[in-house]
């Protein structure tokens, strides 16, 4: 099997044995054992263990997701309804919530805070670009930072909804959405507005600067800066 064959494998062996033991390492053993993947093997390809396993579901999610927007018409949508769109594709991609709340445990833990909020950022990133995004400058960031801030904040609210198909959750997105799209509404009349856009001349000039990642920009970086 190839290494992505083997994850696969260990992933949906590894699903049954999460919701009694989180993604840990006895689930970890225990998808190794029942996958029939040598020990060396499951190592190498999943060298920390559930946590990569915790990882390969979340992005399992994300390419469901895409598939969803990929197969449908938004042509006819508001572009906040298609963003709220999006972000229910995705909840609903969840065959088993007791498989997001372990992670949500799980990432919550210190030391793998950072691989959970990359994780969520990497989600709103697919997004964005599957909804024909092509901001290059600091919105590119902002977009995503904003948007991560939705999609987590409704992550937690869904997993404790228990109304009729989450419709509770459904509006509780759309609110989250609406108070998004003020805050860019405020941002577009600081920048139309003569007075205030003086007031901010300096840190909208240094902000101005800021490029999104390109294709053969570092990875250690954050971005680009343009020059003068």
């Amino acid at each position: 099997m190839s290494d992505r064959e083997t994850i696969n494998a260990l992933l949906e062996a590894a699903k049954l044995h999460v919701p009694f033991d989180g993604w840990s390492a006895a689930t970890f053993q225990a998808a190794v054992t029942d996958a029939g993947v040598a020990p060396g093997v499951a190592e190498a390809v999943c060298p920390r263990g559930a946590v990569d396993l915790a990882l390969a579901y979340h992005a399992e999610g994300d390419a469901l997701m895409l598939e969803r927007l990929t197969a449908t018409d938004l042509s006819e949508m508001r572009f906040r309804d298609r963003v709220a769109f999006a972000v229910q594709a995705r909840l609903e991609a969840v065959e088993d919530r007791e498989l997001v709340q372990r992670g949500v445990t799980l990432f919550a833990l210190p030391q793998y805070a950072g691989d959970g909020a990359k994780a969520i950022w990497g989600t709103c990133d697919k997004i964005w670009t599957a909804l024909g995004d092509t901001s290059e400058d600091v919105n590119w960031y902002t977009k995503r930072a904003t948007l991560s801030g939705v999609y987590s904040s409704t992550v937690l609210y869904w997993l404790g909804d228990d109304s009729p198909g989450h419709q509770a959750t459904w509006e509780f997105l759309d609110r989250r959405i609406d108070d998004v799209m003020q805050f860019e509404k405020v941002k577009a009349q600081v920048r139309d507005n003569k007075l205030l856009s003086q007031v901010f001349a300096g840190p909208l000039k240094i902000l101005d600067k800021v490029r999104a990642p390109q294709a053969n920009a570092r990875h250690d970086m954050p971005g680009q800066w343009r020059g003068e």
